[in-house]
């Protein structure tokens, strides 16, 4: 069984400093927020799901350090931000995989949607000092996709349904437990 942690940030500028010696989820949201993140996996073994969710409305930044300190540890980064102005967001995201950590998986998935013309700059970086290791990273910045704007909509979807839809499925995982937990981020993505 897995440690579940969630971590709401709403205008805020965070440090976060997390130890991992046990298998860990942590579902992170935040709200026109800036975060520095670092996680050390300290137990050979261990595996981390981090789940990163972003709104913003100003200039942001989201850094996050994953360090597989330990053999066969396990990270899986998955980073979703939406720019809803003309606004910065930028993602710094380091996986480090050291000489002495044979065995590891370190994986990231990156995505900015911009809802207007944002300047986004993802920088996915695998700083990665063994070779037994199996590591990829991701990086998207864009929009949502006309197709599926344009599929919803011949379904009689209106456009701004259409865009809440997106939102929701791209910022939120579906757990009943999680949507209790995050009742203001979803009233955030409604009010975009």
């Amino acid at each position: 069984m897995s440690k579940i942690l969630y971590v709401i940030d709403n205008n805020e500028k965070k440090e976060y400093n997390y130890k991992i010696l046990e298998d860990t989820i942590i579902y992170h949201f935040s709200i026109n927020s800036s975060n520095n993140v670092t996680i050390d996996l300290d137990k050979e073994g261990v595996a981390l799901n981090y789940y990163y969710s972003s709104i913003n409305y100003d200039d942001n930044y989201f850094n996050i350090k994953v360090k597989h300190n330990k053999a066969k540890t396990h990270s899986e980064v998955i980073n979703h931000g939406v720019n809803v102005l003309e606004n910065k967001l930028t993602f710094n995201v380091d996986g480090i995989v050291l000489k002495k950590s044979f065995g590891c998986i370190c994986n990231q998935d990156n995505q900015i949607i911009n809802m207007k013309d944002g300047m986004s700059t993802i920088c996915p970086n695998l700083l990665i000092d063994n070779y037994d290791v199996d590591s990829n990273h991701s990086a998207y910045i864009g929009k949502f996709k006309d197709e599926y704007l344009f599929y919803m909509m011949s379904r009689g979807i209106e456009e701004s349904v259409c865009n809440k839809l997106l939102l929701k499925g791209f910022l939120i995982n579906s757990d009943s437990i999680l949507m209790e937990k995050i009742k203001d981020f979803i009233l955030e993505i409604e009010n975009i």
